[in-house]
């Protein structure tokens, strides 16, 4: 990867249209169309970037090469910020659609959704077997009161120093 005078005289004419077209994409904001955006926007296509990266530093000048990195970068980057949104809803159930970079379209609920959804999951029916047993063998709260007996036997201790080798 020499950038040398005589590398950039060797330079073609597709490779030099190429090149206009790189700088003219980099330089103005030329939005993805929307067919290609899931194409981008995944596995296959960011290999497929790769493989052409490597592909026009082999094959052509060093420059391209380069140039491509760059290209390669704002195509993704212009993809992957794309997100369209749904709004032909009721307001309570909106939400926005994202393109993310495993294209995997991901709705994000609004907080009244979730609210709901968190008391669906909250919601017990009966009580749940362990709550009978529990309710039914539990002798908290329904033991009766303690009660204290006297009783006549007084524990002493003798004096215990002296008992151990190491006192």
């Amino acid at each position: 990867m020499n950038l040398s005078v005589s590398s950039l005289r060797k330079i073609t004419i597709p490779e030099i249209s190429l090149l206009l077209v790189f700088v003219v994409y980099i330089l103005f904001p030329i939005s993805t169309p929307q067919v290609l955006v899931p194409l981008v926007d995944s596995p296959i296509g960011y290999v497929s970037i790769f493989i052409i990266t490597i592909l026009l530093f082999v094959y052509t000048s060093p420059l391209l090469g380069i140039l491509y990195i760059f290209v390669a970068y704002e195509l993704i980057r212009r993809s992957s910020s794309r997100a369209p949104t749904r709004t032909e809803q009721p307001e309570h159930t909106k939400y926005t659609t994202q393109y993310m970079p495993t294209h995997v379209p991901k709705s994000i609920p609004t907080q009244s959704e979730k609210d709901l959804e968190m008391l669906s999951m909250n919601q017990l029916p009966l009580p749940t077997l362990e709550e009978e047993i529990v309710e039914m063998r539990a002798p908290i709260g329904k033991s009766e009161l303690s009660q204290y007996t006297e009783s006549s036997f007084k524990p002493v201790a003798d004096n215990l120093i002296g008992a151990s080798m190491y006192n």
